[in-house]
């Protein structure tokens, strides 16, 4: 029986915001340790996928709106298939084929995904996907993920539950916001009436000022976002051509991570985005470029699903703005600076309200879904998504994945997109940009490592300086006098000249006191001579008497405060 369903209308927002020069597919890779069997791989591909009956549905357009409908002609070979990489195969070689993918649109005629495996990649194999997000955000397809795995090499069943969503050092800036349904209800409400208005408070400055001034919560935050100012104009920014690249980095170990954070007071979060600001800024500098005062804006998704919801396809995140402080160069100072940031983003109604807005958008012309979310990125310089990934091994088929890496797609004119998953104890940065703004990401990737180790410098200098601390109250609880001053010696008594004997006292008579004459009891010490006046005070002869202190006014005592 073939089955259809209507598409929500955020995925629909997600399914037009397609572009010749930036398509909307999450890009990824994993790489498999050897030997890989590659027939038992794709049994479990296809076993694990197509539990999902998304994945065997293309999109079919109707008078009423988009439909997710049975692919008549589905054929599993046409989304599985298997490559050789030319030359020496290595991480050049896949990195250049990745980026290669990432530019390919998917056949829109059939289901939007596909994987590719590549044999003889290092050893053991590699396994490229593409998901369009249509299909779903980064949190559904941690879901995919895990039904397509197992825990252990004979296909024990995966864990459940692979996050823990209130860890906020292990799942970023997902855990900082909590799905609040009336404020998003709002937001989609509040955004339907833009849209439905033409351009809304896009075409209307003055209203969305007024709105600034006056406005509090949702629809301040909605007139914000169309109208703030844009970030800095680098080299980041410019019109993409569609031409991709592609770097990742070496994973870094994620207790590392979490004792630097701590040790610093931030969160994982925290520091990451820092590293990621250092790399940037580096990058500049080496180039040349002015970096003092530069704010790089990254749009960053925040995960709005309610508990019970992480394995459903679909769309529901929101995005916020993060400035990164690039002009910044002292890593500390950028690091306390950012997690300032990111608490003041806390409070932020940004996420429902931008989850609203895709909601509406979906209902509204594409013209219009256009014009509005050009403008929104057209202030911002990148997309960064922070994803967590199961904290334990996974398997495919019998092998285990050592590395897990994916892209986000840019939207409008945005040429780079960050990423960062953690998985299985270890942290994984990547990076995908336009040529035509940075044709050589791998030098911002290099700038990663060195910069993490800038915060681990610091933070070992501060448990050498409260180590050092201890250890000194301890030697004091030991040795208690350890601080006193060495006893010294008594003086020995000058040695005088004989001197006649002064005739003995009679003890028998009273003795009275001496009194000096009245001359020179009243005979007073000269006073010491004053210090010669100069400037105004000599002139207005002022007296060296010093004035009453000013009282402090009510509101600045302590009582009134």
């Amino acid at each position: 029986m073939s089955r259809s369903e209507r598409m929500s209308s955020i995925d629909t927002s997600w399914l037009r915001m397609d572009r010749p020069t930036n398509l909307m597919m999450i890009t990824g890779v994993m790489m498999l340790e050897g030997p890989v069997d590659l027939d038992a791989v794709e049994r479990r591909l296809e076993e694990g996928l197509l539990v999902f009956p998304r994945f065997r549905q293309r999109v079919a357009t109707y008078p009423t709106g988009l439909f997710w409908v049975d692919d008549k002609s589905f054929d599993i070979s046409r989304h599985i298939k298997r490559i050789r990489l030319p030359g020496l195969g290595g991480k050049a070689e896949l990195q250049r084929y990745v980026a290669e993918l990432a530019a390919t649109p998917l056949n829109m005629s059939h289901p939007l995904w596909q994987f590719t495996l590549v044999e003889d990649y290092e050893g053991g194999a590699a396994l490229v996907s593409r998901i369009h997000h249509a299909i779903g955000d980064g949190m559904a397809l941690i879901a995919v993920l895990i039904s397509m795995t197992d825990a252990s090499p004979d296909g024990a069943a995966t864990i459940e539950s692979p996050v823990d969503v209130d860890d906020e050092d292990e799942s970023g800036p997902y855990g900082l916001f909590a799905p609040v349904r009336r404020i998003i209800d709002l937001g989609v409400d509040l955004s339907r009436r833009a849209v439905q208005e033409g351009m809304g408070l896009a075409a209307k400055p003055a209203r969305a000022f007024d709105l600034l001034r006056g406005g509090i919560g949702v629809a301040a935050e909605l007139a914000y976002l169309l109208v703030m100012p844009s970030d800095s104009q680098t080299r980041f920014k410019g019109q993409p051509g569609g031409d991709k690249r592609v770097a990742w980095t070496d994973a870094i170990p994620l207790p590392e991570v979490k004792a630097v954070s701590q040790a610093l007071g931030c969160s994982v979060n925290d520091m990451l985005l820092t590293a990621v600001a250092g790399a940037l800024r580096s990058y500049l500098e080496d180039r040349g470029d002015e970096t003092e005062g530069v704010e790089v804006r990254a749009l960053v998704p925040i995960n709005l699903r309610e508990k019970g919801s992480e394995f459903e396809l679909g769309n529901y995140f929101g995005i916020i703005a993060i400035e990164l402080p690039v002009g910044i160069e002292n890593p500390l100072e950028r690091l306390y600076e950012l997690r300032r940031r990111m608490d003041a983003l806390k409070q932020s109604y940004e996420p429902p309200v931008t989850l609203g807005l895709f909601a509406a958008l979906g209902y509204a012309p594409k013209l219009v879904q256009d014009s509005l979310f050009d403008m929104l990125v057209a202030r911002a310089t990148a997309v960064m998504t922070n994803v967590p990934g199961p904290q334990y091994p996974l398997y495919i088929g019998g092998s285990r994945i050592n590395q897990i890496m994916f892209w986000v797609p840019q939207s409008g004119s945005i040429g780079m997109g960050v990423s960062i998953l953690s998985f299985d104890g270890k942290v994984q940065f990547g990076l995908i940009t336009d040529s035509a703004m940075v044709p050589d990401p791998e030098a911002i990737i290099a700038g990663f490592q060195p910069e993490f180790e800038k915060l681990l410098y610091f933070a070992l200098m501060e448990a050498w300086a409260e180590t050092d601390v201890e250890l000194h109250k301890n030697q004091r609880r030991t040795f208690p006098d350890m601080d006193e001053p060495e006893p010294q010696p008594a003086p020995r008594p000058k040695r005088t000249t004989r001197s006649r004997a002064a005739p003995a006292e009679d003890a028998s008579r009273p003795k009275t006191p001496r009194v000096r004459p009245a001359a020179k009891r009243l005979k007073a010490k000269p006073a010491a001579k004053a210090p010669a006046k100069s400037g105004a005070a000599a002139k207005s002869g002022a007296a060296a008497k010093p004035r009453a202190a000013r009282p402090r006014s009510k509101a600045a005592t302590p009582e009134s405060a």
